[in-house]
């Protein structure tokens, strides 16, 4: 769901989002790695699946417990790759421009529409229009803007990683951080994206290897048993990284504690979640390059379920109807990622915009040299 830096982000970058070969992606004449592309889809699904869920919660246990899982390394499994393929972001013109076009520009777009898109299913004229207040999924954008403006900041610092992890832990015990720009989940999921901007190719490779794919079977089932165990006693809003340890009724230090031992879940989640990805093209390899799309078209559905009341229909809230529900919240976002969604959203999600921006002198004095014969 993102667009990176690179072409091959997930527009999850083109991205929110979010992803080419392990190098050099999105540069000319790359071939873009299946492997990403499939881990992209394959996750703005589970995002998808899970907005599903959540009206089905309160009556199921089991699906609860599924919930808490996917919630623990969805967002991580993208906001890393976000950051593996920001490694070379610089403020560049061309990089520059592409984070303007790829990234502020549906952000502005989406949290214009999804603001008058929610007035309009609430009946409320009076609702504003808040470029610093993101509502619903366009966080991620405005996180994803002001993540990729610190990459050159990472790669200068000494301990990057334990450095993000510190503010994110800082940020889980300051409640006066507020509500602008959503800052809570910047810093929060901070950590995802920095350590997605310290892999290499070859961390992605050892995680794909056969032994740890068969170790991530059990991993995943005693996840999903200790959530099942968890879901009566755990405050679920934990996974959500939106608000500080002293809003959820905690001392700071629980905030912290907790800060440390999710980045490690999450992080222990989302190898086991690569090590089932596919590195091979797949038939939905072509829609990783559309996770962005996907990811921000299917929340006008979710937020239309809710005003609408689509899940009042009592089957639905029966272990069959919970399997219906996931496997249409699936086929629906596949068919949001789509090449033909994809061209008719592109003037959102990927203006040119060539008449905003200068042409850049190095660019001019290239195009404009000409081969002696």
């Amino acid at each position: 769901m993102t667009q990176t830096t690179e072409q091959h982000a997930v527009r999850p970058e083109t991205p929110a989002a979010a992803p080419v070969t392990g190098a050099a992606a999105g540069a000319p004449g790359k071939k873009r790695d299946a492997f990403f592309d499939n881990a992209k889809y394959l996750a703005i699904v589970l995002v998808a699946v899970g907005h599903s869920w959540e009206p089905l919660r309160d009556g199921s246990r089991a699906v609860s417990a599924l919930y808490i899982v996917v919630y623990a390394f969805h967002m991580p499994a993208f906001i890393i790759i976000s950051g593996y393929f920001s490694r070379s972001f610089d403020f560049r013109p061309d990089r520059v421009r592409r984070l303007i076009t790829g990234v502020a520009v549906p952000y502005i777009v989406f949290e214009v529409a999804y603001s008058l898109f929610h007035r309009w299913t609430d009946n409320d004229p009076s609702m504003e229009i808040s470029l610093l207040d993101p509502w619903y999924l366009t966080w991620f954008l405005a996180a994803l803007f002001i993540w990729r403006m610190t990459a050159p900041l990472w790669r200068l610092v000494r301990w990057p990683l334990p450095l993000a992890l510190l503010i994110a832990a800082l940020a889980v015990v300051s409640p006066d951080i507020g509500d602008d720009l959503d800052l809570q989940r910047v810093l929060q999921f901070l950590p995802f994206f920095v350590l997605g901007l310290q892999l290499k190719p070859e961390h992605f490779q050892l995680v794909r290897r056969k032994n740890v794919r068969l170790l991530a079977v059990p991993v995943f089932a005693a996840t999903v048993v200790f959530a099942y165990w968890a879901v009566t006693r755990m405050n679920m809003d934990w996974f959500f990284h939106r608000d500080s340890a002293q809003e959820l009724g905690e001392p700071w230090w629980v905030g912290v504690l907790m800060s440390l031992g999710l980045f490690c879940c999450s992080l222990i989640l989302t190898a086991c979640f690569y090590a089932w990805v596919p590195g091979r093209r797949m038939w939905f390899t072509v829609l990783g390059a559309g996770t962005l799309c996907g990811y921000l078209l299917h929340g006008f559905l979710v937020k239309s379920a809710s005003t609408w009341h689509w899940y009042d229909p009592r089957w639905l809230h029966e272990p069959m109807g919970a399997v219906f529900v996931t496997v249409l919240a699936a086929a629906v976002v596949t068919l949001l990622c789509t090449p033909p969604v994809q061209r008719i959203f592109r003037f959102a999600l990927e203006p040119e915009m060539a008449w905003a921006f200068r042409r850049d002198p190095a660019e001019r004095a290239d195009r404009g040299a000409k081969p002696r014969t």
